[in-house]
């Protein structure tokens, strides 16, 4: 970790301006944003977990439909 301090007769501003320039070409601030958001991919295993689940729930769904147990109209 890169420590910095104020020169002597600095002002805080250009402090600031320059602490906030030594991160920015480091590339520190921009690699911590990427793994803020970072995605982590799924196992093959849990795809067709979750796939089987959303079959079988589309099935039960459209049953209940026909029956007329379940409204058209109310499903998205």
């Amino acid at each position: 970790m890169v420590e910095f301090r104020r020169k002597k007769g600095e002002s805080f501003e250009n402090f600031l301006r320059r602490v906030n320039r030594a991160i920015q070409r480091s590339g520190k601030l921009l690699e911590a944003r990427k793994r803020k958001f970072r995605r982590y991919e799924t196992s093959r295993n849990l795809k067709k977990k979750s796939a089987l689940k959303r079959i079988e729930l589309n099935k039960e769904r459209e049953y209940l439909k026909k029956i007329g147990k379940l409204e058209s109209k109310n499903l998205k």
